[in-house]
């Protein structure tokens, strides 16, 4: 399983995971490529090589085009929805605009409860800019580049005092980053400086698996710096790993959520397992069961990672008619899992290769890119699936 461990000594922002990426091996040429499907435009992408106290790191800037009215208005006026709407309306992977999509909701969702105002009220001031949106789909981009299933944390250095916004000082760390470190160990150090960015915690907080020491199974392959923007007394960089984990490394920091639910409406249920799913659940699903006084019932089950219970908890009470739950640690084995995308008479689309033990076990088309192909090129979906099938299995060697 590819795994990354972030090393955040100095802290951790949106640009320094994207320096990262590209020092460990993420091409210049694809991160563009890449970026250029989004319907963006009022900024300028530079990509430099730096030294931070001896470590020589890659800082990414984004640069906005001020004069440029347009560009402008974005920058200080970008909703969820409209965010979204980017995200959706360009050509970029589904896995990327899922992922990308689930930062942002997060972000959003922290944003509103430090303002007190519903997530279609936040204005996104300092995140919702361009440079956050591309700061988080360029992660993205790098993370499935590499093929990243789980990533990793040191304790996060946030720094100490105070950071002016645009609504006064506040403390370090700041409101919203603070709503979004809840259940990531950090500690402030003795660097007046704020460290630990909204989006460099929203990150973690939607993609991140575990945190604390390097996990005890993991190698690492490369390593890559990743600059941030001051200089201090210690390096201002961000060290990533990249390497593996064993496929059947036990994953105890999983829970089983349940709640045995006898009188919600069956329109619900959809409605809840979205909004689960966008937080970053592994899986939710439902078993019909028989409660006591034989009375039919439904069982919500849900397997998550355990840094994100409380906002689980939360959803289900809020969402759901359960006045309980129980949840438990369940260990897993996972096969090994990788994509491959292959070129096809209609364009392209991916496909999982799943392996144990050194050998395939499963290959499996990305049904989302079929069902983009069928539907553009009006050919059934069964017939896409198993062109997509045939190809990738041509790539197995």
């Amino acid at each position: 399983m590819q795994a990354l461990y972030l090393d955040c000594f100095a802290g951790i922002s949106g640009n320094m995971l994207l320096g990262a990426l590209l020092n460990a091996g993420l091409p210049e040429e694809v991160l563009r490529e890449q970026l250029s499907l989004l319907p963006v435009d009022g900024y300028h992408l530079t990509i430099e090589k730096v030294n931070k106290n001896g470590i020589s790191a890659v800082y990414v800037d984004v640069k906005l085009h001020t004069h440029d009215h347009h560009g402008d208005e974005h920058h200080h006026h970008r909703h969820l929805s409209t965010i979204f709407q980017i995200i959706d309306d360009s050509q970029l992977a589904p896995r990327i605009k899922d992922d990308s999509k689930k930062i942002f909701m997060l972000l959003a969702q922290a944003e509103a409860k430090v303002h007190g105002v519903t997530i279609e009220e936040i204005h996104f001031h300092e995140v919702g800019a361009v440079d956050a949106i591309i700061d988080i789909v360029g992660t993205v981009i790098g993370l499935n580049y590499f093929g990243i299933e789980a990533i990793y944390t040191s304790k996060l250095q946030v720094g100490k005092g105070f950071v002016k916004c645009c609504h006064g000082l506040m403390p370090i760390p700041a409101p919203a980053t603070a709503e979004l470190l809840k259940s990531i160990p950090y500690y402030n150090g003795e660097i007046s400086k704020e460290l630990v960015t909204p989006t460099g915690a929203a990150v973690l907080s939607a993609l991140g698996t575990d945190y604390g020491s390097m996990p005890e199974n993991f190698t690492s392959k490369t390593i890559g710096y990743g600059a941030g923007t001051w200089d201090l007394e210690i390096p201002n960089v961000l060290r990533m790993h990249i390497g593996e984990i064993p496929e059947c490394i036990k994953t105890s920091e999983t829970l089983l959520i349940e709640a045995n639910i006898d009188d919600l409406s069956p329109q619900v249920f959809p409605y809840v397992m979205d909004k689960l799913l966008e937080i970053g659940v592994f899986d939710v699903w439902l078993t019909p069961i028989i409660m006591k006084k034989n009375r039919a019932a439904t069982m919500l089950s849900i397997l998550v990672p355990s840094n994100i219970l409380d906002q689980v908890t939360t959803i289900i009470f809020e969402e759901t008619s359960t006045i309980g739950l129980r949840y438990y640690s369940v260990e897993r084995k996972m096969a090994k899992r990788e994509f491959v995308t292959v070129a096809l008479s209609w364009g392209e689309a991916r496909a999982k290769i799943s392996s144990y033990n050194g050998k395939v076990c499963s290959v499996t088309p990305e049904f989302e890119d079929c069902k983009s192909i069928a539907k553009q090129h009006k050919i059934p979906l069964k017939k896409v699936q198993q062109a997509v099938l045939d190809a990738a299995f041509n790539t197995i060697k």
